[in-house]
């Protein structure tokens, strides 16, 4: 049996990042469905830490926001330890008007979390249906699944594929890759210690190789292994218990005995990032579009900013608020970004081998992290706060691209701050004093669009106005000199007449005959 479905977006994907685009989207109000090829929520262990950046923008969406200080309640920044290629001693740092630097949590947990918000926004999530055919031309796209009860076909305007490292998506639609060859072994699973003295939480190393331990409660210790002396010649095949006990026992030096492997995986450091994170009417999101070796705990809270990047251009294009180019920036912001975290990793691989130049860089490092409490530079770009957008304006200003942190702002409604005023998923123009009310009538054309509030803020702002994108970045400031808001507007959302155009063209979008 073959069933027919129409929607405005098909996501393909139920991870994390694949829950959290359908969420936003669901949101917006677009139409979307989801196709998934698992029946249910893996428990398996995954990644576990959302860095202060993703957290960030997941506390403007409405997530975590208990998390989030009142104001005047934290008068220092928060800080998390953390270790940058195994050397401890990094200090993550995160305003104190923020959510947190580093929060763990089970993946499953994020996955049931977006899931949860995107079917209560209307998203139709679709498990047990396996992507076998893929096309699109220039009106929208054709996706066909197998599924439970027969063929399923969908036809929507635009696809997003977050369908993990071995991405059906990616596969179908051709899109190409840089990839980087893998020269380490690894294996991870869940076990039962028979003596968990015999091997306690932390990273261990010794002259043949790593040993990384953390005990998840109630579920048993889980154990990576790595072995930086090459690729395992066979490491698309399944691991088995026997195998992980000999690691093991070769890198620690001795047997440890162990009950009850379960979700036995390899890893590696392949790596991979694909040339364009859009591929017409094709998105690639996660770790569908980035790879790379799993140090740092940089994977999740990459693939959760792509999803934030994503979702509310692709929301507005879809309903003809914005204009098609826009979603062209996805690719520009967000690619350089994984390949940054590739480089990222790739440093911290080399100062994790076992030769004798490594130790010598090890034990500068150890130094440079040491001092990184006042540099910030590796614990900002471990989690993400490093970050700054390329600038789209003609002349950008001091701010444009930057994250705008969280800050007390007094309006005529009361106090309130920029994680409550974002949370609605609008862009927001901020006007403050007298000089920010001179911005109303340019912005009126586009009031169905953005959310204007007059605010006095409670630290010092340079400007009279700024555009703040609905992931936190800013889009535009008032500098002297600098371009109009009314043009940068239209940069954004186009002006009337393009406005009017692109409605009408997206409102039969996607129907392919």
């Amino acid at each position: 049996m073959k069933s027919h479905l129409h929607a405005q977006v098909v996501i393909v994907g139920g991870g994390p990042v694949g829950m959290l685009v359908a969420a936003e989207l669901g949101e917006y109000g677009v139409r979307t469905v989801l196709l998934e090829a698992e029946a249910s929520v893996s428990e398996r262990p995954k990644a576990r830490v959302l860095h202060a950046r993703a957290l960030q923008g997941l506390a403007r969406r409405g997530y975590f926001t208990d998390l989030v200080p009142r104001a005047g309640a934290a008068e220092a920044e928060a800080e998390a330890p953390f270790r940058f290629a195994g050397i401890p001693g990094l200090s993550i740092t995160a305003p104190a008007s923020e959510p947190g630097p580093v929060l763990k949590r089970p993946q499953a947990e994020l996955e049931r979390l977006f899931e949860q918000r995107a079917q209560a926004a209307g998203v139709r999530v679709m498990r047990e249906h396996r992507v076998t055919e893929l096309t699109q031309d220039q009106d929208g796209v054709r996706v066909t699944a197998e599924g439970p009860h027969g063929r399923v076909e969908c036809t929507a305007s635009y696809l997003v594929g977050a369908d993990g490292g071995r991405s059906t998506v990616r596969e179908l639609a051709g899109v190409p890759s840089q990839t980087y060859r893998a020269t380490t072994s690894g294996i991870s699973g869940l076990v039962r210690l028979g003596d968990a003295d015999a091997l306690p939480p932390g990273w261990h190393r010794t002259p043949r190789g790593w040993i990384v331990v953390h005990d998840i409660p109630g579920a048993g210790t889980h154990i990576k292994t790595l072995d930086c002396s090459g690729a395992h010649p066979g490491r698309h095949l399944p691991p088995t218990a026997q195998e992980l006990r000999g690691e093991l026992a070769r890198i620690a030096g001795r047997e440890i005995a162990f009950q009850q492997p379960r979700w036995l995986s390899r890893f590696s450091d392949f790596a991979r990032l694909v040339r364009s994170y859009r591929w017409g009417r094709i998105f690639l999101a996660g770790d569908a579009a980035h790879m790379h070796f799993p140090v740092g705990a940089q994977g999740l809270s990459t693939g959760v900013q792509d999803a934030l990047n994503l979702g509310w251009k692709l929301a507005l294009a879809v309903q003809g608020l914005a204009r098609e180019d826009l979603l062209d920036t996805y690719d520009t912001e967000r690619r350089p970004a994984a390949q940054r975290v590739i480089g990222t990793t790739q440093a911290q691989l080399a100062l994790m081998r076992s030769e004798g130049e490594a130790d010598a860089l090890r034990a500068l490092f150890a130094g440079l992290v040491a001092a990184d409490r006042e540099s910030r530079h590796l614990s900002d770009l471990i989690s993400g706060q490093d970050t700054v957008l390329p600038g789209r304006t003609r002349q950008p200003s001091a701010w444009e691209g930057r994250f705008l942190q969280n800050m007390v702002l007094r309006t005529s409604a009361g106090r309130t701050d920029v994680i409550e005023l974002l949370r609605t998923g609008r862009p927001l123009v901020l006007l403050f004093g007298e000089e920010g009310s001179r911005y109303v009538e340019q912005a009126r054309e586009w009031a169905d669009v953005l959310r204007l509030v007059h605010a006095e803020p409670a630290c010092e702002v340079p400007y009279d106005a700024l555009l703040v994108r609905p992931d936190g970045y800013v889009a535009w400031a008032s500098a002297p000199g600098g371009d109009c808001l009314e043009d940068v507007l239209a940069l954004y959302f186009g002006s009337r007449s393009t406005r009017s155009v692109e409605r009408l063209a997206m409102t039969g979008a996607g129907a392919l005959s």
